[in-house]
């Protein structure tokens, strides 16, 4: 069943990274569409779905499914696990404030530049190779 649990782990972790990493992008062009344009409706729309209906339930399925593999597999016992835990908090946090910008953006109260989203979007993105580095190479 551990094979089965870890397939199940990367798919969900590969649907909620691909939002991580698009969502912000959508941020980008959404500051640039003028507040009521069918544009930024459009945005508006997009970055809801992507959140709700992909990003949100993929982040579940990867922190049911993660827990299940620490515990089966004791990891919470090794070094490495715990440098991932730290940098997985930071995704969570990541999802978090990008749930807090989709509802500014549906509220048209935005007030951030495209160069924040741009600088944010890079973010996920050191997080994840951090997280690939400790689970595969287990330097420590």
């Amino acid at each position: 069943m551990y094979e089965w649990i870890k397939a199940l782990h990367v798919i969900a972790i590969i649907a909620w990274m691909a939002g991580l990493l698009y969502l912000p992008r959508l941020f980008v062009y959404h500051t640039s569409a003028e507040v009521g344009s069918v544009q930024s409706e459009t945005f508006k729309v997009m970055e809801r779905r992507l959140l709700k209906a992909i990003m949100t339930p993929a982040m579940v399925v990867s922190l049911v499914a993660g827990l299940w593999l620490m515990w089966d597999g004791r990891w919470w016992t090794t070094g490495w696990f715990w440098a991932k835990s730290a940098a997985l908090i930071g995704l969570f946090a990541m999802h978090g404030m990008m749930a807090r910008w989709v509802k500014d953006f549906a509220a048209d109260r935005n007030v951030r530049t495209h160069k924040f989203y741009r600088v944010m979007n890079e973010i996920p993105t050191a997080l994840m190779v951090a997280i690939v580095i400790f689970v595969i190479v287990k330097p420590f």
